[in-house]
């Protein structure tokens, strides 16, 4: 059976255009034409993708988004928009979103995407399972790819699926010093150019979460005029 899309959009021409181009590509395809029904389809079962709309009656779709990243297991999440606000589009990437698409849009584009964003996910569970299945610790961190669960000081630590790779990332590269766009490229993946402020809130919300001290960080450091890097000893900034 091929891989499950749910397509939340409330425009039926479109719902029903981009379904029938996925099934060409023999996708399993479901469609909501709503917020609540999405949410209902979405808490059911699992999907490989969503495609999400931001402009939905009834839960809009940045509610949705929140909602999907609450859960424990990770689903991408491409995001349609008809507005032309940059600050939509930041606040869906921030949300959780993996890429966004405005409309009117290209459908040979958005059907990129969709296998630009399969591959991307084929890679990591790839890299994982060869490699980087093993927990590892950073002075008072612990952090286990497998379950994806994180302990500080043995107390479990709640992170959002971008917050937990984010610090994954970081730990599985120790001092290495990345630059914001490197984070985007490796984290949240292409499409997200120029938006570099979104690596620095979630940089502060991963430091809230996981630093003894968040204004004394020991382990996501600053290094000024390039960017962060990961330091898994208990030296931190001083």
């Amino acid at each position: 059976m091929g891989r499950r899309i749910l397509i939340i959009e409330d425009d039926a021409d479109i719902s029903e255009l981009v379904s029938l181009h996925l099934r060409e590509l023999e996708f399993e395809v479901e469609a909501a034409l709503d917020g609540l029904s999405g949410l209902s389809k979405v808490s059911a079962s699992d999907y490989d993708l969503v495609i999400l709309d931001l402009s939905l009656p009834g839960v809009d779709g940045l509610e949705i988004c929140r909602q999907i990243r609450s859960g424990s297991r990770y689903v991408p999440i491409l995001m349609l928009t008809a507005r032309d606000s940059e600050v939509d589009r930041v606040l869906g990437l921030e949300t959780g979103a993996d890429d966004y698409l405005a409309k009117p849009f290209s459908v040979l584009e958005l059907l990129a995407r969709v296998k630009a964003l399969f591959r991307r996910v084929d890679a990591l569970d790839s890299s994982r399972s060869a490699d980087l299945a093993q927990p590892l610790t950073a002075g008072d961190l612990l952090i286990d790819p497998e379950t994806r669960r994180v302990l500080l000081n043995g107390e479990s630590v709640s992170l959002t699926a971008k917050e937990f790779d984010l610090l994954l990332h970081f730990a599985q590269n120790p001092d290495r010093v990345f630059t914001r766009a490197q984070l985007l490229d490796s984290v949240w993946g292409y499409g997200h150019v120029g938006y570099e402020h979104t690596v620095n809130s979630h940089i502060n919300r991963l430091r809230g979460k996981v630093e003894s001290d968040p204004s004394k960080p020991r382990h996501i450091l600053t290094v000024w005029g390039v960017g962060y890097r990961f330091v898994d000893t208990e030296t931190g900034e001083h």
